[in-house]
């Protein structure tokens, strides 16, 4: 369809987004592991995205940051089309262009919850069951990282969590600092 555009999220955006969320994933999706770690902080609005069809929003990507151990990455998701446009490519070329974004942005990572057989043709690898942990259950056989940089998932091991809710441990001379004070 050459009548789609792609545009950068706003805030103008987020209603219709709500709505598509809805409609793809039900109620349901409060439950899944990957909504637990979005609600410990906001998304990349700036490497969030939507597709239109004229005005209306019919497709929605959304890039979160998120903490493993000590390294760092983003979590893609939620992934949604409007079903009447469905199976038009819509949703890869999404995919593309966030990871894309991320990559311009210097994160060296994309992680996402999917299946394989359609992240798979996108760059997305199944991660080794047992060196990531989500806060839910999750099939971890849907567990996928598109590496942006060669090696980025060796630094990620542990528990997931959002970015903003990860322990960031002192620097030894903040704490000989506090403990002066």
């Amino acid at each position: 369809m050459h009548d789609i555009s792609y545009v950068a999220e706003t805030a103008a955006h987020d209603h219709e987004i709500d709505q598509i969320n809805a409609e793809a994933f039900g109620p349901g999706r409060f439950a899944r592991a990957a909504y637990k770690i979005r609600e410990g902080g906001p998304h990349e609005r700036d490497l969030s995205f939507v597709s239109l069809h004229g005005d209306i929003v019919v497709g929605t990507v959304r890039l979160t940051r998120i903490a493993i151990g000590t390294g760092r990455s983003l979590l893609l998701g939620p992934l949604a089309v409007r079903p009447t446009y469905k199976d038009l490519g819509i949703g890869r070329k999404l995919v593309r262009i966030a990871v894309e974004a991320a990559a311009k942005s210097g994160w060296n990572s994309v992680i996402l919850v999917g299946d394989p057989p359609y992240y798979g043709p996108l760059g997305f690898l199944q991660i080794p069951i047992g060196q990531i942990t989500m806060p839910r259950p999750v099939d971890y056989n849907r567990l996928l990282i598109h590496e942006i940089e060669e090696g980025a998932l060796d630094g990620l091991e542990g528990a997931m969590t959002h970015a903003d809710m990860a322990f960031v441990p002192m620097a030894e001379s903040d704490l000989k600092l506090a403990a002066s004070a």
